[in-house]
């Protein structure tokens, strides 16, 4: 399986060392459209919202991105990159406010807004309940400068909560493959099973 990790700004080399552990995955980094090309899988990283969304627009990767989903992959989006796929993007803390900022790729129906824990929770880390095929378990969640799925429309399915928000949802897309969302950061601890769940169909078998 061909899995892409976006490099053009956030946390790529610890997705790429993550991903680079599970057996039968080969792991690129991606700078233009060319590399989107042949995917199966794309990892949009953690980041800056703001500069994250210029810079594809930028560089046009936007259609890049939407073909991978077109050709039945699957595109998965943390923190930054989760609200960067969603369909409204609304302002730090809550605001009740479209943030015009950020121009989101609308793969996925779900509303996110920015920063919404608050300052004085800018980091922390949480157990996090996921729901795997063989049934739910507990992984290690990273939150940071997270953002909240304030919104999950029909035919989003979660696959993980924390104090029952959804933290990990993810879309089937007619025709095409799948869109995955999530506000924490599976890459920054040993924990691989968020990314099995989402790209390898549960069993895998680590190196």
């Amino acid at each position: 399986m061909k899995i892409g990790i976006l490099d053009i700004q956030g946390s790529v080399e610890e997705h790429f060392e993550a991903l680079r552990k599970l057996r039968g995955v080969e792991v690129s980094l991606v700078k233009n459209l060319g590399g989107l090309e042949k995917l199966d899988g794309l990892v949009i990283p953690g980041g800056e919202s703001t500069t994250l969304s210029k810079l594809i627009e930028k560089f046009g990767l936007g259609k890049g991105i939407q073909g991978v989903i077109k050709r039945g992959g699957v595109v998965y989006g943390t923190c930054a990159g989760a609200i960067l796929i969603g369909k409204k993007v609304f302002g730090e803390g809550g605001v009740a406010k479209v943030d015009e900022k950020v121009k989101p790729l609308g793969l996925i129906d779900i509303d996110v807004s920015r920063n919404a824990y608050g300052r004085q929770l800018d980091s922390f880390e949480a157990e996090v309940e996921v729901f795997l095929k063989g049934g739910a378990a507990k992984v290690p969640g990273v939150f940071i400068r997270a953002p909240i799925i304030s919104r999950i429309g029909n035919g989003v399915e979660v696959l993980a909560d924390y104090e029952g928000e959804p933290v990990l949802v993810r879309q089937e897309v007619p025709g095409g493959g799948v869109v995955v969302a999530g506000t924490f950061h599976p890459e920054l601890t040993e924990d691989l099973r968020v990314y099995e769940e989402i790209f390898l169909g549960y069993s895998v078998t680590r190196i």
